[in-house]
């Protein structure tokens, strides 16, 4: 029998710009073997001060107005007090106040327990660092 709680350390590469990387794939993929058919908790977890995670509809233009969105409400311009980086990057660091760094999701038969237009998301802001880990845990 499979073990009560497996980890695992997935990379993404972000590249120099902002991005919504869908990484819904990546999540079931995990599921597969660390669930194996059972039910239990996913959860999903970005070591970064300046990522989150979103649970969002992709490829009909919402990841797109999710980064509008932050642009309007964490502009990248001068009045952050955190002023290392890129222009802006203050910003960033808040970021994770408002997408959270983390999600927990239930899992059913070995499988995410998503709604039909749900994806997992990486949230990525931070044009400085093109690299990023996320860690993917299953309990059941």
């Amino acid at each position: 029998m499979p073990d009560a709680f497996t980890t695992r350390t997935l990379h993404v590469a972000t590249g120099s710009r902002e991005r919504v990387v869908d990484i819904t794939t990546d999540c079931e993929d995990f599921l597969r073997e660390a669930a194996a058919g059972r039910d239990g908790l996913f959860n999903i977890f970005v070591p970064h001060a300046t990522a989150g995670i979103a649970l969002i509809e992709t490829g009909a233009g919402s990841d797109d107005d999710l980064l509008a969105a932050l642009h309007t409400l964490l502009p990248a311009d001068d009045r952050w007090q955190h002023r290392h980086g890129s222009p802006g990057h203050g910003r960033d660091h808040v970021l994770p106040a408002i997408v959270s760094p983390h999600a927990t999701l239930p899992v059913i038969a070995g499988r995410l327990e998503l709604g039909t237009w749900q994806s997992v998301c990486l949230v990525d802001t931070n044009t400085d660092n093109t690299d990023r880990r996320v860690r993917l845990s299953f309990l059941a």
